[in-house]
């Protein structure tokens, strides 16, 4: 059940009215509670709770919140419960009436607004506190001339990493076979193997001999490739146990029921696997199509970066766009992409018209991309295709305006780099999908808001000291 907040605080209340202890209206809370639009988005949130029936469940206001007061300062979820509970201005800000000593929620509730907040109202959000227009339909760009572009679109993809294991072959298949061995010893349990003894599956020898593998300090090709055959074959002598016991439980449709809901997940995950596996090592190969990388999270693919830090990371990729110093996603996707015009397109929706330049990667100058900028009168950065200018001087004047685009994008790289350093892109710890997403798109508000909060403060000290130096000189 969820029952509307329509009596929050009002964004006009003043705080020194908050359960009659007087606040600073300067405090970074008391700010940023005035900066979100909380009232707009609760009747969306409400219609995630069509039952009239059970506790009232948490506003909009509190659910956001709490998820803003983590992602600032990259808390755990017992540790935001714990912080909210003994500070007044955090209390105020997730939307309570008066200053409680006891907690406003359980710890468990910060993985239940994970999952009841969706990305769209997260976008939605963010896109007010950019002051980004909605995008409408309505724009029609036939026969576009090119003469009412305005504006500055730039582009750059990035990984968010998953926290997962460094997966390895070896260590993929090990897995693999724990977990199946543990389907085969479930399903015996039940009384659905054929007689009394427990079908042979060798745990103890394959468990030794990769114990072996991986305990020794150098791993030459020779020993990786036998550890990769010998786990294939134990592996494959389990999943032909799990065919035998499923063709006996065709009498019993429910077999399935007996195993527990992550197992029955990952037995589909674990053939696929082995199907890969089984082809690279055949191949002698390291590529194979939507290759798994993580048992637990069969979601996550490799993505090839080539940075000097990491050359492949594991995790979603994930476009996003910066005007006026504020970043946005346009695209969010679990597998490689490269990035296309649809965030131009979004950029016209939402504006009215094309932004005068868009600076992006070299991987964004496809010959196709590069007829989109050049009907649609866009600038993109980067040399001309064709032969260079012969003119010395022409050459030299676009190298030099390269060179400063070149600087202008990386504007991106740096925000990129604040928000994997201070928040939670760098990491994602969530296992769900719409979870890892959800930190991914509050990763980004927060980040923008807490720009949003230093122009309103610089703002206001600006206007303070030249009032000052206008009464000494009066």
């Amino acid at each position: 059940m969820y029952k509307r907040h329509l009596n929050q605080i009002n964004l006009l209340d003043e705080p020194e009215y908050f359960g009659g202890i007087a606040l600073d209206p300067d405090n970074e809370w008391v700010k940023l509670a005035k900066l979100i639009p909380w009232h707009q988005f609760e009747e969306e949130y409400a219609a995630s709770f069509p039952s009239g029936a059970g506790q009232p469940a948490c506003s909009f206001r509190m659910a956001l919140g709490s998820l803003l007061i983590k992602e600032r300062y990259q808390f755990s979820d017992e540790e935001t419960v714990a912080h909210i509970t003994m500070n007044p201005y955090l209390q105020y800000f997730i939307g309570l009436e008066a200053f409680t000593h006891k907690s406003p929620f359980d710890q468990s509730m910060m993985t239940r607004f994970r999952k009841r907040i969706s990305t769209k109202a997260l976008q939605e959000v963010n896109d007010i506190i950019i002051g980004r227009p909605k995008e409408k339909e309505d724009h029609d760009d036939d026969d576009h001339d090119g003469s009412g572009n305005s504006g500055t679109l730039i582009l750059d993809a990035t990984c968010a990493p998953q926290n997962i294991r460094f997966p390895t072959d070896g260590s993929l298949l090990n897995e693999a076979r724990l977990n199946a061995e543990e389907i085969i010893d479930v399903l015996h349990e039940q009384g659905l193997t054929d007689g009394n003894k427990k079908p042979r599956t060798y745990r103890e020898k394959a468990k030794r001999q990769y114990n072996s593998f991986s305990k020794s300090r150098k791993k030459n090709r020779k020993s990786i490739r036998q550890t990769i055959r010998r786990q294939l074959g134990y592996l494959k002598r389990d999943l032909a146990i799990i065919e035998i016991i499923e063709q006996i439980a065709e009498n019993h449709p429910d077999y399935t029921e007996h195993l527990p809901k992550w197992l029955a997940e990952r037995l589909p995950v674990i053939r696929l696997l082995y199907s890969q596996q089984q082809e690279m090592y055949s191949t002698n190969s390291h590529r194979v199509e939507n290759r798994i990388v993580s048992l637990s999270q069969p979601r996550v693919r490799p993505i090839v970066r080539g940075k000097q830090n990491a050359e492949v990371e594991f995790g979603a990729k994930v476009e996003m766009s910066d005007v006026n110093g504020y970043l946005r996603v346009e695209d969010l996707r679990w597998d490689a992409f490269n990035e296309s015009t649809e965030s131009v397109e979004n950029y016209r929706k939402a504006y009215g018209h094309y932004p005068e330049r868009a600076l992006a990667d070299t991987i964004f100058r496809t010959r196709e991309n590069l007829r989109y900028c050049k009907e649609r009168d866009i600038h993109l950065n980067g040399p001309k295709l064709g032969k260079p200018a012969s003119d010395p001087a022409v050459r030299k004047q676009g190298r030099y305006l390269e060179w400063l685009e070149s600087g202008e994008r990386g504007d991106i790289e740096r925000r990129f780099g604040i928000n994997k350093r201070c928040y939670s892109l760098g990491c994602i710890t969530a296992k769900l999908q719409h979870t890892s997403e959800v930190i991914i798109y509050m990763s980004v508000l927060t980040q923008n808001l807490q720009k949003r909060l230093r122009l309103l403060l610089r703002t206001f000290f600006r206007f303070y000291f030249e009032r000052q130096n206008l009464l000494f000189v009066q």
